[in-house]
């Protein structure tokens, strides 16, 4: 039976100013967008298709999506 439960690790590229799917728990799950909310609906979007033909698929999955990003911040001139 398929888990009920995936993790995706999305992360944020400052050159191409997109957040991106970085890891997933999802096979073939690859998206990025502009905003995380942008990514978060594209995710909900892609999964069902991603799965469609998975064995024993669950009416529904959880789906944790850890973001991160890295800052640098100028203190002084």
């Amino acid at each position: 039976m398929m888990k009920r439960h995936a993790i995706v690790r999305a992360a944020w590229d400052s050159e191409a100013s997109v957040w991106y799917v970085e890891e997933s728990d999802i096979p073939g799950l690859a998206t990025e967008s502009g905003t995380l909310e942008g990514l978060r609906q594209r995710i909900r979007d892609i999964i069902p298709d991603l799965l469609e033909d998975a064995v024993d698929l669950p009416e529904e999955i959880e789906v944790d999506i850890i973001a991160h990003a890295h800052e640098r911040v100028r203190t002084a001139a």
